[in-house]
């Protein structure tokens, strides 16, 4: 799943291998904003969806 997240991503011009999806997902790497915006289309959901409130609220 992570490799077809990535390869997805290169359609928007977005590089991430799938290790950094998976850090990513652990919360180990950070994401730019044009990462977002391109994850936020391939998954088809909004970027608020994308952003855990509790996470960024304790920040």
């Amino acid at each position: 799943m992570r490799q077809k997240l990535s390869d997805k991503l290169e359609l928007y011009g977005v590089y991430v291998c799938r290790g950094s999806v998976s850090r990513i997902e652990d919360f180990s790497r950070t994401v730019t904003d044009i990462e977002l915006y391109a994850i936020s289309k391939v998954l088809n959901v909004s970027i608020d969806e994308l952003l855990d409130k509790e996470i960024i609220d304790k920040k």
